[in-house]
């Protein structure tokens, strides 16, 4: 693993997806580097439409990519959208990856999914566990596609000597989710949920599946600041896994939230729909040798991520390009 030292202050930095939760939070977090932050919003330029990708890279010469830019959902969302969530993100990955090698980048990050991983490999996940197994079938395009950029990036690593990284945050929550009622993620999903059930008086609360799964969950903040400090660091064709190393069963997870939300309630189980993979747990031994630990516990998270939710009053479904 190498650890380069590598300047961002002063620098023209990229977000692609600076409007959904994964790119905002690295805008939030870039206010802090004295960059010169460059954004452009999707009606602008279609990051699926690679003349416009072109285009624009060769007009603005962005120095540094983070390419948080991704069509995302939960497990709904991944099992029925198959075929945009498997095209939409290869494109995306390919001509933005491809723009920062012909525009000469200095550096590109590319954020990946934990769901890159087989379903079963050996828990905690380990970054090389990568091809080792089948998929889980209810996500598989989308991994496919992120897989994908991955092995871009290494493959513009090894042929022309960019310094393209990639990172695999866990499970994230927090402000700019999507709250979505079938197409969201487990976190969001839930304060919908137990907030409405709440609002309503309802005695009950049904939670997807049978609460077994256990997930690693990551504030999208730190995830953030993971994500600069790795910029600044780190340099190598490795996988980087960005999470807290710790882990919790979705139903003791579910009466976190509900306590959090204020719902007082009987909490139910549904075992009709999807579990997903059993255990998701990454394993961040790389992360914590190159000296970076989250510092958001998961209750003092969700009570912020309740809170964004009180202000945004979202109810959208999967996000284009977040």
């Amino acid at each position: 693993m190498a650890s380069v030292p590598f300047e961002l202050k002063g620098k023209s930095v990229y977000v692609a997806g600076h409007r959904g939760m994964v790119g905002s939070a690295i805008v939030r977090r870039l206010a802090r580097e004295n960059v010169n932050l460059v954004t452009v919003e999707r009606h602008e330029v279609d990051l699926c439409n690679q003349a416009a990708v072109f285009d624009w890279f060769a007009k603005m010469r962005p120095q540094v990519i983070f390419l948080a830019a991704a069509k995302v959902g939960g497990i709904v969302a991944n099992n029925t959208l198959r075929a945009e969530f498997i095209y939409d993100n290869i494109a995306i990955a390919a001509n933005v990856i491809h723009a920062a090698h012909l525009n000469r980048a200095e550096k590109l990050m590319f954020l990946g999914s934990s769901c890159i991983y087989p379903k079963l490999a050996p828990q905690p996940l380990r970054e090389d566990a990568v091809l080792t197994g089948p998929l889980e079938p209810t996500n598989e395009p989308y991994a496919i596609a992120k897989i994908a950029g991955i092995k871009m990036a290494e493959a513009y690593r090894s042929q022309y000597g960019s310094d393209f990284i990639s990172v695999m945050p866990t499970n994230l929550y927090g402000p700019g989710d999507n709250y979505h009622p079938e197409l969201s993620h487990v976190v969001a999903a839930l304060i919908r949920r137990f907030h409405e059930a709440k609002l309503s008086g309802a005695r009950t609360v049904a939670v997807w599946g049978t609460g077994t799964p256990r997930r690693e969950f990551l504030y999208v903040d730190d995830m953030a600041d993971a994500c600069v400090h790795l910029m600044k660091t780190y340099s190598s064709s490795e996988l980087i896994n960005i999470g807290t190393g710790e882990d919790i069963a979705i139903a003791e997870f579910a009466r976190v939230v509900a306590e959090i939300v204020g719902y007082r309630g009987e909490i139910s189980f549904d075992p009709s729909r999807p579990d997903g993979t059993p255990r998701k747990l990454l394993d961040i031994g790389r992360l914590d040798k190159l000296g970076w630990r989250a510092t958001t516990s998961l209750k003092d998270g969700i009570a912020r991520a309740y809170g964004a939710y009180l202000a945004e009053g979202q109810a959208n479904g999967p996000q284009p390009h977040a």
